[in-house]
Order: structure tokens, then sequence, then C-alpha cells
């Protein structure tokens, strides 16, 4: 389940939020509590700190939208509350899968445009 969470959190900041603090924000990992009422998700941030605490800010105030894409996405159980953190050591693999996923997703609807 918190590989699922992961992907659609990515794809819902990275292509859904407009919110400009949450450019180059990375959903780099999940980790969904056993009873699947909390999912704790580390994110890389760049910028200063004080552009990281803002994009934590804007997740953070996004986190009632997120979840409730999350319920219709995923149809689950229970929808875990989001606590959104720094991750401190970006895994550099993760980081280039995601990047790779993006550009095809992209790809895609870019193609399906008429």
């Amino acid at each position: 389940m918190a590989e699922a969470v992961r992907e659609e959190l990515s794809e819902l900041i990275g292509f859904e939020l407009d919110d400009p603090r949450l450019a180059g924000v990375e959903v780099t990992d999940v980790h969904v509590s056993h009873d699947g009422r909390h999912a704790s998700v580390k994110v890389a941030v760049g910028g200063d700190e004080h552009a990281q605490n803002q994009a934590l800010a804007a997740l953070t105030h996004a986190s009632g939208y997120l979840r409730r894409e999350l319920a219709g996405r995923l149809q689950l159980r229970h929808v875990p509350e989001l606590h959104f953190e720094r991750d401190k050591n970006p895994d550099v693999e993760s980081r280039v899968e995601f990047l790779l996923r993006r550009a095809k997703k992209s790809r895609a609807r870019e193609e399906n445009q008429p």
C-alpha cells in the first residue's frame, strides 16, 4: 500500500497542484502505519531552508485535498493522515526512476491530446 500511496502522491504533487512552492518537490518514501491511519511521507525539497519550509507548509496545507484524491484513486478503507517530512538523504536512484516515470507520463498525455 505504501508504494501505491507514494506513486499517487508523486503524481498529484508533480502534476495537479499549482502551488509554485512545490516546484521540484519529490516524494521519496512513504511509510504507512500498521492500522493504515497514518502515513509518514518523506519528500526531497530543493532550495534553501526557507524554501524547504515553505514547501512543507504548502504540503501540509494541501493534505486534505491530497487525502480526498487518494481516497478516490486507491479506494482505501482508511485513507491515512499524511505527515510530511524532509528526506535528508534522498536516494539518487529513486530520483532518476521518478523523473523517468514523469517524462513517460508527460509524453503519453501529450500524445493523447488532440
